[in-house]
């Protein structure tokens, strides 16, 4: 994935690493939530937390377009690096080869596995490979019925790819759109305006796009995805070299806290069925849930910019190791999962053994993947540098 870089100077945006190195923590965590709650997801636990819908509510409406806005800085950061088209090459072959090599290889156990206790499947999962997984269709309808082969959760990397090949598109048409409408957000976010102006389009998207265009991932017709997840994108594109934003985010970071604590108040009571529902209140908590949005982004970047200044070596390493976690933890999660069923253990210790067992996965699958140079693209590494390589060879035994 992307990494920030720099401002103007030549100072790393160390706060802007930690925001995603967490982001993505959360990510897997979130996904480890996924099997105990009331909501869809590939494999379940027997076990249900109730508790935990509000604590995953919490986390639901920003994590991603964080990571969105993350990557837009990112992006315009590689651009004073590079032409536009050696960076539609780089960008292409750090996120679709890890994409394909996904899809082939680290995506298919989910499907399988969703299939297994869905329908107890039982033909096995080399059968399941290559007489379903490349069907390019809908497979075992009426329920679940699942489009094959499929991205699952690297669906990120997907609308990642599309956002920044149509940016460059754009800037291609457009050499000086960069900077000059950098210049207008700086002016149209000054001083309360940084808080308000992009919670109305989150609002206005959750008000008219969410109820006709729900979340598929699906890339195609999957509108209100889009508008939320490429407005964050394109914000942090914009902003990332206005000085003057990212100070006003610094300064606005408490207000942005209590704003977003309240509208997430008003949002979790309208939906535990407080009140009497009717089209208003639907309309109240849309809006709570779309301002909450973007005022729980600007606080992470405002408390992070204060804060999560700290470098070192554990900084260094996550930046890397972050992008190949995110691709085998979901896979790691259910297949953990699934051999848990059936042992009878408290739900406690079951997510426990789930959340370490992904976690050294993700660690021992870095570890191995960064040594090895031809495994290094398939997991979004870049290639060890040949003065690193004629290092390690001429190093004594």
């Amino acid at each position: 994935m992307p990494t920030p870089q720099q401002f103007q100077s030549s100072d790393r945006r160390i706060d802007l690493d930690w925001v995603r190195i967490l982001a993505f923590g959360l990510l897997i965590f979130y996904h480890v939530g996924m099997l105990y709650v009331s909501w869809g997801f590939h494999i379940k636990s027997v076990h249900r937390l109730s508790w935990l819908e509000p604590v995953m509510l919490f986390l639901n409406p920003w994590r991603l377009s964080l990571l969105f806005l993350v990557s837009g800085v990112a992006t315009r950061f590689m651009l004073d690096k590079s032409s536009l088209a050696s960076m539609a090459g780089a960008r292409s072959a750090r996120l679709l080869i890890p994409l394909i090599f996904g899809m082939l290889i680290i995506v298919p156990p989910q499907s399988y596995l969703q299939i297994v206790e869905s329908l107890g499947y039982s033909a096995g999962f080399f059968d399941f490979y290559a007489r379903h997984y490349f069907a390019f269709g809908a497979q075992f309808c009426p329920n679940p019925c699942i489009v094959l082969p499929t991205w699952n959760h690297l669906w990120f990397v997907v609308y990642l790819w599309v956002y920044t090949m149509a940016l460059l598109g754009v800037l291609a048409l457009w050499p000086a759109g960069a900077d000059w409408l950098g210049r207008k957000l700086a002016v149209l976010l000054a001083g309360p305006w940084l808080l308000i102006v992009p919670c109305l389009l989150y609002v206005a998207w959750r008000l008219v796009l969410f109820p006709a265009f729900p979340s598929t991932h699906a890339l195609f017709g999957d509108w209100y995805n889009h508008a939320d997840h490429a407005t964050a994108f394109l914000i942090g594109f914009l902003m990332a070299k206005q000085e003057g934003i990212w100070r006003n985010v610094e300064a606005r970071r408490w207000v942005a806290l209590v704003a977003a604590a309240v509208c997430f108040s008003a949002f979790i009571l309208v939906r535990a069925g407080l009140f009497a529902p009717s089209p208003a209140l639907k309309w109240a908590a849309a809006s709570a849930y779309g301002g909450y949005q973007w005022l729980a982004i600007a606080a992470v970047l405002g408390f992070a910019r204060r804060y999560f200044t700290a470098d070192g070596p554990l900084r260094r390493y996550l930046t890397d190791a972050i992008f190949p976690y995110y691709i085998v933890h979901q896979t790691a999660i259910i297949v953990i999962a699934h051999q848990l069923h059936g042992t009878g253990m408290p739900a406690g210790i079951e997510a426990f053994i789930v959340i370490i067992g992904t976690a050294l996965t993700c660690v021992t699958t870095y570890e191995i993947v960064r040594r090895i140079a031809c495994l290094r693209p398939l997991f979004g590494l870049r290639p060890v540098p040949r003065t690193v390589l004629r290092t390690e060879r001429h190093k004594p035994a």
